[in-house]
């Protein structure tokens, strides 16, 4: 009776865990939502947002009319297929409902990865339409053959919570229509002939949305990797090696961006905590922690191959990152399974079509597991290759992909949804969309401090006709500097006697001589940066001193560092007193 019980409790206990796990995986969605408008420009942030909603309730539409019958009905056709039904309608009160809903945020994920691979530059309608593809008939079909009962499942193919079915298939998605759309405009600069001869970074407008994003993944991943555990042995295993992976592939990113770029890369190293969760979800049931530790630790290195390939390489336009974290990422963690799955891990058990039990490579197991994986893999792949690549095609035919170049640098915000802003309210700028161009007039100067002041003097001695400062009683300084180097100007001013000046916050692009910032691996020599505008006016101090005075203060030998413009001023007038030109200033110097 005692043993009754306790099943009884443990079954209800792990169906309500099933049902939490499924909200978690719903949640994600905010996360993914996040991710993809902090990675992106500001004036397509409505859009990436409508996107996110939309995938959902359009794939619960999809999985209601076709996609639940497809994937979870009777198998047919050699386990190629379900057969759809319509049990939701007809037989409500025998219908697996926790099933349903588990599966349906499932599906939903997959699709909503496509979207951050082709942001920025696609039709609305156009996503609503292969959403509703994905949704509705590529992950039913391929996710039956794994999770439905169908030929894979048979094999002995194992993929615990999808980096093959979901990730791998929605990078695949994503890869295809980044390609198919084309790149952002600007993106890559060709030359005369057509090559692409540099690759410009497009930096996102919001990183804060964006590391939030990603610990909504995180939190969520428990839940989407968790969910479907049946003893809290497993569960508990389940949440290590759901921790550990990412933590190792986000520190393992952070070192080799540090070493590589002389900076550790804030949204590498968020999309190495994306690509470790990927990486882990086929395996998390079945490695240990030294195998999480390693799949993590390639994760955080394959990541940012992956970026610096498309970049680089294949001159393809993902702008948050997608295929890098999604399809390479889930391609490892499926074969990672075949290497590192071992029977220490609770309630293993993996075994092939025979009923033999099999573990990984790494592990003794020899290439058995591995090979299954590898075939269910390839033929996961090919599926959603061909499946995407017509429906890419017949959209591309009938509605257009992409939106106009117009459109486009208006922003998607206002030509797709006819919203203004999604920061009404406040004062956002995207910092791209100013890129300067090095050409035949252009001189850069010289990089180092005492080099350039001495080529000034010369300059000055040869060219005696024109005077180094206006001749004029008063003078008014602007100084136009980075924010960083304020205190250092205020503070050097003021010992020098000035005591009144205005500032005010500006932005600042331009292109100089030197090594520039970087973002995701990618050199930012000219953008949209914040800077600080001084100006201050003087006539007892000499205007040599306060132009060297700002120049000692604002030096570091970096980009940026400043620029300083001296005009010679007419009048000045004192509101409060009346006082006039020099005796006006007499406060404030």
């Amino acid at each position: 009776m005692t043993e009754e019980v306790m099943t009884f409790v443990s079954d209800n206990v792990y169906g309500v865990w099933f049902l939490i796990g499924a909200a978690l995986v719903f949640w994600m969605q905010a996360g993914f939502a996040m991710v993809e408008t902090g990675f992106t420009r500001a004036k397509n942030a409505g859009n990436i947002l409508m996107k996110n909603l939309m995938d959902f309730c359009i794939g619960t539409v999809m999985f209601i009319l076709i996609g639940f019958g497809l994937f979870l009905g009777e198998d047919a056709l050699f386990g190629l297929v379900g057969l759809p039904n319509f049990d939701i309608f007809t037989n409500y009160a025998g219908f697996d409902w926790s099933n349903f809903v588990f599966n349906l945020v499932f599906c939903a994920t997959t699709a909503t990865i496509v979207s951050g691979a082709m942001a920025e530059r696609t039709k609305f309608l156009s996503y609503c339409v292969y959403s509703a593809v994905i949704s509705g008939v590529i992950y039913p079909i391929e996710a039956h053959w794994t999770w439905g009962g169908g030929w894979l499942a048979q094999m002995g193919f194992h993929d615990f919570a999808g980096s093959n079915c979901i990730h791998m298939v929605g990078g695949i998605c994503a890869l295809i229509g980044a390609i198919m759309v084309g790149p952002r405009i600007g993106k890559f600069t060709k030359d005369k002939a057509g090559k692409i001869v540099k690759v410009n970074a497009f930096p996102g407008h919001n990183i804060t949305l964006g590391a939030l994003g990603v610990f909504i993944l995180w939190l969520g991943w428990y839940g989407f990797n968790g969910a479907a555990a049946t003893s809290v042995d497993q569960l508990g295993a389940i949440f290590v090696t759901t921790t550990i992976a990412p933590a190792v592939a986000t520190v393992v990113c952070m070192v080799f961006t540090w070493l590589k770029y002389g900076k550790p890369d804030v949204s590498m190293c968020l999309n190495a905590s994306l690509a470790g969760l990927v990486a882990i979800t086929a395996p998390c049931d079945v490695a240990d922690a030294a195998g999480a530790a390693i799949i993590g630790g390639v994760a955080g290195v394959l990541v940012i191959f992956g970026i610096w390939l498309l970049d680089n390489v294949l001159h393809i336009d993902d702008p948050v990152g997608a295929v890098g974290v999604h399809m390479i990422n889930g391609i490892w963690g499926t074969l990672a399974v075949g290497l590192f799955a071992t029977d220490s891990a609770p309630t293993y058990s993996l075994a092939d079509a025979a009923g033999n039990p099999m573990v990984g490579l790494f592990y003794g197991g020899g290439f058995k597991l591995l090979g299954i994986q590898c075939i269910g893999m390839l033929a996961t792949a090919a599926w959603t290759i061909v499946t995407i690549f017509i429906t890419f095609g017949v959209i591309k035919k009938v509605l257009g992909l992409r939106v106009s170049e117009e459109e486009e640098i208006t922003g998607l915000d206002v030509t797709e949804h006819g919203l203004a802003s999604a920061y009404s309210g406040f004062s956002i700028m995207d910092v791209t969309g100013m890129e300067m161009e090095v050409n035949e007039n252009t001189d850069l100067g010289v990089d180092e401090y005492d080099e350039a002041s001495a080529t000034i003097k010369d300059a000055a001695v040869k060219v005696v006709t024109a005077p180094r400062f206006p001749e004029a009683e008063m003078n008014k300084v602007v100084i136009i500097a980075k924010l960083a180097r304020y205190e250092h100007l205020k503070k050097a001013l003021n010992d020098l006697g000035v005591t009144g000046m205005t500032v005010t916050q500006v932005m600042g692009c331009g292109v100089q001589k030197g090594a520039g910032e970087r973002y995701r691996g990618i050199e930012m020599d000219a953008t949209l940066l914040p800077k600080v505008k001084v100006e201050v006016v003087v006539s007892k101090i000499p205007v040599e001193s306060v132009v060297e005075a700002a120049k000692k203060a604002l030096y570091t030998g970096h980009i940026g560092d400043g620029k300083i413009f001296v005009y010679g001023v007419d009048k000045v007038v004192k509101v409060r007193t009346g006082e006039e030109d020099v005796e006006a200033l007499a406060d404030v110097e």
